[in-house]
């Protein structure tokens, strides 16, 4: 569907507005210039006046050829024949030529409406290529169309305001979740303490109390994560800091080392050193999220497999695990925040923005994230991101 709401057009080829203009130029140049030979053959077509012969005036009395040799009056009449197939002749000639002339320029038309089309467009075309470039990690950039103050200057500035709210909007929305997950801390901080003091006091406890503080800290820890998972997901969402070469098939292995649940882990690691620019802390953080979304919606005793893949521009992760038959739609739903394998935002394990996060950095980093269910269960995320020359001595593909 388009922003509009109406359904895109499938099987029809697209018309650019250049070319419109274009056939709007010629059809308007070729109806004229149709016009205009009418006109020509119209006043050509008439004969020309000449002396009246002898076949017309008679040899009577009176007559002005009265007594004029035979041979004179044959010759005139020869000659007014010849006067008039000359100008039929010329009649034709003309209409010939203007009809050649006629198509000639109607293709000449073609490329001058054509260049004319594309001066009046290059503005509205540089626009079209700046807005494309623009995203939620450049903002800051502007179309600044100049020449005249006309319709397409004003449609440029139009632009750029709405950019400049959107900006001021996306900042706006990104310090409060950054602002709102550090000022969370402190009390967490704080309820943890008070939860290890009772804990540590001398003397036995209540079994209750034991349990319920027990409880506490487990959701205090749950609060942490996610609000450690939102600063994560602020921060990718906002800068790409300290950018480095990182090579994706050492922290795969790490992220598979640290998991302690009983899955089978498998790397299989084709291009061990492959390594894509970004930041090490978010791509870190990526990848533990790909491998503990794997182990954690798994099946009991299940499997998790993460494969490396690279060649000379981009480098591929993917991570597959088994578990429930998922959807195409509950796979899409995934990569939004608190969503866990269903249409509700509550229910499940995690705090729901371990893919969010995974998405998001992916994006910083100009990659491409594709979630794809497997027939027999589980899923398969594959993460595309471009590849950096690494250190001498690398290995150039898998």
């Amino acid at each position: 569907m388009t922003d509009g709401g109406v359904p895109p057009v499938r099987g029809r080829r697209r018309r650019s507005v250049r070319w419109r203009f274009t056939s709007l130029y010629a059809g308007l140049f070729l109806a004229s210039g149709v016009v205009m030979l009418a006109v020509v053959a119209a006043f050509a077509g008439g004969s020309l006046d000449v002396a009246p012969g002898p076949e017309s005036s008679g040899t009577g009395p009176g007559s002005a050829w009265e007594g004029a040799p035979a041979a004179a009056l044959e010759r005139i009449a020869a000659l007014e024949h010849q006067l008039t197939a000359a100008q039929d002749r010329q009649t034709r000639q003309l209409l010939l030529g203007s009809a050649v002339g006629l198509l000639v320029m109607g293709a000449l038309s073609l490329l001058l409406g054509w260049y004319a089309a594309g001066r009046v467009l290059r503005p509205l075309s540089a626009m079209t290529t700046a807005t494309r470039r623009i995203s939620a990690d450049n903002l800051h950039e502007r179309l600044a169309v100049g020449g005249p103050h006309d319709e397409l200057r004003d449609l440029g500035d139009t632009i750029d305001e709405l950019l400049t709210r959107l900006e001021g909007s996306f900042a706006a929305q990104r310090r409060f979740v950054a602002d709102a997950s550090h000022e969370l801390r402190t009390p967490l901080a704080t309820m943890r303490a008070a939860v290890d003091v009772t804990l540590a006091k001398p003397g036995p406890l209540p079994d209750q109390t034991r349990v319920l503080a027990g409880r506490v800290r487990t959701e205090l820890d749950q609060v942490d994560s996610l609000l450690d998972g939102l600063l994560t997901l602020a921060r990718a969402q906002h800068e790409l800091p300290d950018p480095e070469a990182v090579p994706l098939g050492r922290l795969a292995a790490d992220a598979l080392a640290a998991q302690r649940q009983p899955v089978e882990r498998t790397l299989d690691d084709g291009a061990p050193e492959a390594r894509v620019r970004g930041n090490r802390t978010l791509l870190r953080r990526l990848v533990e999220n790909l491998v503990d979304n794997a182990v954690v919606h798994n099946e009991p005793g299940g499997w998790v497999l993460v494969r490396l893949r690279a060649d000379t521009a981009a480098v591929e992760l993917v991570v597959e695990n088994g578990g429930k038959v998922l959807s195409t739609d509950q796979a899409a739903e995934l990569t939004r925040p608190f969503r866990r394998g269903g249409p509700g935002r509550t229910g499940g394990t995690g705090s729901g923005l371990g893919l969010a996060i995974v998405a998001a950095v992916t994006e910083a980093h100009g990659g491409r994230l594709a979630l794809h269910p497997r027939e027999d269960g589980g899923l398969r995320v594959a993460v595309t991101l471009p590849r950096t020359p690494g250190p001498a001595g690398e290995g150039k593909t898998a």
